[in-house]
C-alpha cells in the first residue's frame, strides 16, 4: 500500500506519517502487536487513551495496522499488529517513490542519484555497480 502523500521536508518516518502515527508505528514494530493502552504507555509524551485510540484506529482504516478485537462493554480489547514489518513497508514506499521519480523524470533522477550516491556514501557506488553488472548479465 502506496502512502498517497510523502512530506519532502520531514526525516524518517516523518516523511510517511504524522508525528504521532509514526510514533505509534514504531511502538507496533517494536513489540509485534499492542494494545491501545500499552501504546499510550510507550509515548513519549502524555496523551489521552482516546487520542491514542483515534489515531490507531485511523492507521488500521488506512490499512497499516490489523486489529483483533475480543469480548463486549468494559471487556472489550483491541490488539493491533502491524500489516507489514518496517523493512516491508520501507522497501515499498522506497520503491514506488523511486519508480514515479524514474518514471516522471528519467534522466534526470539517474544523474540525481549517481551524484546523491557518491556524496552519501562510496561504498554505494561498488553496490549500484554491482547491481548494473548483475543486470548486463542477466537483464530479464
Amino acid at each position: 500500500m502506496k502512502v498517497p502523500r510523502m512530506r519532502m521536508n520531514e526525516e524518517g518516518l516523518n516523511r510517511f506519517f504524522g508525528p504521532l502515527e509514526a510514533q505509534i508505528m514504531q511502538i507496533v514494530w517494536n513489540h509485534k502487536e499492542s494494545t491501545i493502552r500499552q501504546v499510550q504507555e510507550f509515548l513519549d509524551e502524555e496523551l489521552s487513551y482516546t487520542a491514542v485510540m483515534t489515531v490507531m484506529n485511523r492507521l488500521h482504516e488506512k490499512g497499516h495496522l490489523k486489529k483483533k478485537t475480543t469480548g463486549a462493554g468494559r471487556n472489550r480489547l483491541s490488539v493491533f499488529q502491524s500489516v507489514q514489518s518496517k523493512e516491508e513497508f520501507l522497501q515499498e514506499q522506497t520503491k514506488a517513490v523511486t519508480e514515479d521519480l524514474v518514471q516522471e523524470y528519467g534522466e534526470l533522477v539517474v544523474n540525481h542519484l549517481f551524484d546523491a550516491v557518491q556524496k552519501a556514501d562510496p561504498e554505494l557506488l561498488k553496490l549500484l555497480e554491482e547491481r548494473l553488472n548483475e543486470w548486463k548479465r542477466d537483464p530479464s
